[in-house]
């Protein structure tokens, strides 16, 4: 005799997050069988506005994909252009660019484990981890103007320089952040309740996160070392970087290597404030983009891709984004076949998933 199947709707609302997604959740009993997604509840059109918007000013458009992952959107971007022309910025834009992008990884892991410990029920980690968030928040306003949307690439480089003595006290701040970060970590990799929660919780293994393509901490947490600083984009090149991996294939290895990666992040921070050349932070641009440019980078999330082609003119002709959270959903419905109706949702926020992104 087999057990009587039923369609459970999950979502668009989720519990913690803000954004909608949707999955119809095909149970036996208190066992998800099968997972649905449907995808398209807040399509915004903006790659279809390319051909409607100056390439140079399109930066600004390009950034708001996603307000967490913001000014990786706009590196890409421009970096995507900077290919197409054959435009090499400067060495201190690059280092500047890759700075940024780390402190938006630190704030981006800081905010999905505050969401994460707030779905576990651990309100007061919840707020300690946005606390510490603030401080990477106030660092990235203080040096570029702007709080969540930085506004500070542009095509040819950057706008904004960051003085050597102000970056030499952005070093000596990153101790107390790290102090911090110490201590929330624990948390998160060492508490008996947490670990109960996501512990063999959504398992992933390594040829199954390869085969359904899984990017950032989602293929990492399951011992794929893969990543897109590892090749030669930015300053990455210069900071002998090595990604961070877990080998326990399950939500806890996703969260352990978002862990880890705040303090990489801060090793990398800190070698880029040493290393960091003197110079111009912009070079002048002139003509149109013509042809067609992959451009790659590491979100947060995983890689994002942003392919680009232009006609000769000052509007594009084509722009289209794929996205970590649109990659990753195939892993997703690979982790939630098998497991307890009580686990979807922090299954479903391993894979830090960013909706708005993922649509655009």
């Amino acid at each position: 005799m087999t057990n009587k199947r039923t369609v459970i709707p999950f979502g668009p609302q989720h519990p913690v997050l803000p954004e909608p997604i949707h999955l119809d959740l095909v149970v036996e009993d208190e066992h998800v069988v099968e997972a649905i997604p449907s995808i398209g509840y807040v399509h915004r059109g903006l790659e279809s506005l390319v051909d409607r918007r100056d390439y140079s000013d399109f930066v600004f458009l390009a950034e708001r994909i996603c307000g967490i992952c913001s000014f990786t959107h706009s590196s890409t971007f421009c970096q995507g252009i900077e290919g197409l022309m054959g435009v090499e910025i400067p060495g201190r834009a690059r280092y500047l660019r890759t700075l940024w992008g780390e402190y938006s990884r630190i704030h981006s892991h800081l905010l999905w484990l505050g969401l994460f410990a707030d779905a576990l029920g651990f309100e007061s980690l919840f707020y300690n981890a946005w606390k510490i968030r603030e401080s990477i928040l106030n660092e990235m306003e203080a040096t570029t103007g702007g709080h969540v949307i930085q506004g500070v690439c542009k095509v040819g480089g950057v706008r904004r320089d960051i003085s050597n003595d102000f970056l030499s006290g952005m070093d000596n701040r990153l101790d107390a952040i790290e102090d911090e970060m110490q201590e929330l970590v624990k948390v998160f990799l060492n508490d008996y309740t947490l670990k109960k929660r996501v512990c063999g919780k959504g398992k992933l293994s390594a040829s199954d996160a390869y085969a359904l393509g899984a990017v950032g901490p989602v293929a990492r947490g399951s011992g794929v070392a893969q990543d897109v600083r590892m090749t030669d984009y930015l300053a990455y090149k210069d900071l002998g970087f090595k990604p961070i991996i877990a080998d326990s294939c399950d939500g806890y290895g996703r969260c352990e290597v978002r862990c880890k990666e705040l303090f990489q992040s801060v090793d990398l921070i800190r070698r880029i404030i040493t290393d960091i050349p003197d110079g111009d932070v912009s070079v002048a641009v002139k003509g149109n983009p013509d042809g067609e440019y992959f451009s790659r980078s590491e979100q947060p999330r995983g890689e994002v891709i942003h392919y680009i082609r232009g006609n000769g003119t000052k509007n594009l002709t084509q722009f289209r984004v794929r996205t970590p959270t649109l990659t990753n959903v195939p892993a997703l419905v690979a982790m939630l076949a098998g497991c307890e109706l009580a686990d979807v949702p922090q299954i479903v926020l391993t894979i830090d998933p960013c909706i708005g992104c993922m649509e655009r």
